[in-house]
């Protein structure tokens, strides 16, 4: 087996220790020994070194990210029904996972707003990324360009915020909520609010 190069095995090791610690409390020593990496080989392959390297495991990893949700989701010609599977899905992987950051973008985004404008826009980058395939993925499946920006967008912050609460009680039960209201969010755009009125009073 080929032996993973050396830069590759440090955006590795700086995108574990953002899942596990952040960014402010990872430190150069502790991503060059996870990557069993001489520290000079850090500016050798990333000039501007710890940034640098969390540019690239942000990037790295949003974009994975971005492919997994894309996935969840597509098989789905029903928006809500895959919406729903996708956070019931993302519950079950947290849990096993034993409550590991699923994707550190908008976390260290959190973090670093203030402090790190570049990885703050690096970050926000990955975001717009996935809200392009996401609206993409709407459109497709029949809805106007604006509610199809807006449901992803509306996607994208639930599930971020879901994991955070599930992460801090140990708990599926928000991921599960989020999913059940982004489903009924999905299906009064799906439904139009022509098709609504016809189902007031209709017989049970």
């Amino acid at each position: 087996m080929a032996r993973v190069k050396t830069d590759e095995r440090i955006v590795v090791a700086m995108t574990e220790l953002l899942r596990r610690q952040g960014y402010a409390a990872t430190g150069i020593k502790q991503v060059v020994d996870a990557a069993e990496a001489p520290i000079g080989s850090i500016y050798h392959h990333f000039s501007g070194g710890k940034r640098d390297v969390a540019a690239a495991a942000l990037r790295q990893s949003g974009a994975a990210y971005g492919e997994l949700v894309g996935m969840l989701l597509a098989p789905y010609d029903d928006i809500a029904a895959g919406i729903e599977a996708a956070f019931s899905s993302a519950a079950d992987t947290i849990a096993e996972s034993d409550w590991l950051n699923m994707c550190p973008v908008t976390t260290v985004a959190g973090e670093v707003a203030d402090t790190e404008p570049a990885l703050r826009a690096v970050a926000a980058e990955m975001i717009d990324g996935w809200v392009a395939l996401g609206t993409a993925l709407y459109r497709d499946r029949g809805l106007p360009e604006a509610d199809a920006h807006a449901l992803i967008l509306a996607v994208v912050a639930a599930l971020e915020g879901a994991f955070i609460l599930a992460r801090t009680q140990r708990s599926t039960a928000p991921i599960l909520a989020a999913g059940r209201a982004m489903g009924a969010y999905a299906r009064s755009l799906t439904i139009g609010p022509e098709n609504m009125g016809s189902t007031v009073g209709a017989p049970a």
